[in-house]
């Protein structure tokens, strides 16, 4: 793999019983790029997804990721290599703050034992002021003073999708995953999510691969696009260029047959 790249998946496919879910997918992630994964429902994005987490294993090919072979990797191990990830349905603790969810997403960095903690230690100080300073960060990076002691069952929907994104960003990743960023929210929580992707690739140097639905946000951060259907790639290129493909057009719209018969009065 090219020092360029950051991730590389090569051939990856993945079996469910009678299913192949994924089909031979291969693609490269650039340091430093926003790469996107688009397609109609059903077209293999999450699994693909779900893989680079090694929530999933592939039934054949492999996944390189920073110079080492990620599909040898356990799935505990996945977060202390510098991968975080949010997911489309919110995964937070309810009945937690803002900042205590955002600290667990420090866990990763832990540099104390247990006795370290149940003493309280100067290096347990050291250790907490550190995590809290990252913390701040990130909560004034995300604009999330106001809920900072908030508990998550409190919030709307729009802020827990920027709380579960500040969780992946306490945990210094090199490489984000996003899992449709902007479900649920209105155009312009949508716009601030642009944003803040944008500054997340600038600001923190992190490289970021999401999967998303709204081709509007798609094209406002993607570097490149990768449209997949039914398992496989269908086109891959900048944003202007797959959403031109015809392929891309066939898959979200139907034939031309099709789109004339939507046209065509009861």
């Amino acid at each position: 793999m090219s020092g360029d790249f950051l991730l590389s998946a090569q051939d990856i496919s993945v079996r469910f019983g009678g299913v192949l879910a994924v089909d031979r997918v291969s693609f490269d992630v650039k340091r430093g790029e926003v790469f996107t994964l688009i397609g109609p429902n059903g077209a293999g994005k999450t699994t693909v997804f779900n893989l680079i987490s090694r929530i999933y294993t592939p039934t054949s090919g492999r996944i390189q990721y920073d110079g080492m072979d990620l599909t040898a990797q356990p799935p505990h191990a996945v977060a202390s290599l510098g991968i975080a990830r949010t997911f489309q349905n919110i995964e937070l603790f309810e009945h937690a703050s803002v900042l205590q969810n955002l600290l667990i997403g420090r866990h990763t960095h832990r540099r104390t034992n247990l006795l370290d903690d149940l003493l309280f230690t100067p290096k347990a100080r050291r250790a907490a002021l550190d995590d809290r300073e990252k913390v701040e960060r990130v909560i004034d990076f995300l604009d999330l003073q106001h809920h900072r002691e908030s508990l998550i069952a409190g919030l709307p929907y729009g802020v827990r999708k920027v709380v579960e994104l500040a969780r992946a960003l306490c945990a210094e990743p090199k490489l984000l995953l996003l899992d449709e960023p902007s479900s649920g929210l209105n155009v312009e929580e949508t716009q601030d999510m642009a944003f803040w992707i944008d500054d997340i690739r600038r600001e923190f140097g992190i490289t970021v691969l999401m999967v998303e639905h709204d081709m509007s946000l798609v094209s406002s951060v993607s570097d490149r696009v990768l449209a997949m259907n039914q398992g496989q790639v269908l086109a891959m290129g900048t944003p202007a260029e797959v959403q031109a493909h015809p392929g891309v057009i066939e898959a979200y719209l139907g034939t031309a047959e099709d789109v004339a018969s939507l046209r065509r009065p009861a």
